[in-house]
């Protein structure tokens, strides 16, 4: 099991930017494939991005293309999500979410290691 902490999160106007870090600990970071996710009060946890293990594969959320950005430092046991362009619609509290294996993945069930969650409000 890896323990990750998120952090970054907080309140910026319309079109403004954030940039969320997870740190991990427990397991060699580098095992595993990660991701980030989110909810809104009253929805459903929802896919945001994923990372291979070495960064080298990405995926998005339709949703976010064009605005997200999903990295990670190995080295720093770092996952980073930089947000721009952000809309109301984009308040949730933010999730770093790992699994151990080389598929990039996008549904909840299949990361079995999750953050506590991170904040973010998004003004109009």
């Amino acid at each position: 099991q890896v323990q990750l902490v998120e952090s970054g999160g907080g309140l910026v106007q319309a079109g403004g930017s954030l940039r969320l870090s997870c740190a991990a600990s427990g397991r060699t970071f580098s095992n595993y494939a990660t991701g980030w996710f989110r909810q809104a009060p009253w929805k459903e946890r929802e896919f945001v991005a994923a990372i291979s293990r070495g960064g080298g594969s990405t995926k998005y959320a339709d949703f976010v293309k064009g605005r997200f950005t999903i990295s990670r430092n190995n080295a720093k046991n770092l996952q980073l999500l930089e947000m721009n362009s952000l809309n109301p619609g984009d308040t949730a509290v933010y999730y770093c979410a790992a699994r151990a294996g080389v598929a990039v993945l996008t549904g909840r069930d299949d990361y079995k290691d999750w953050g506590q969650g991170t904040q973010v409000t998004v003004s109009s």
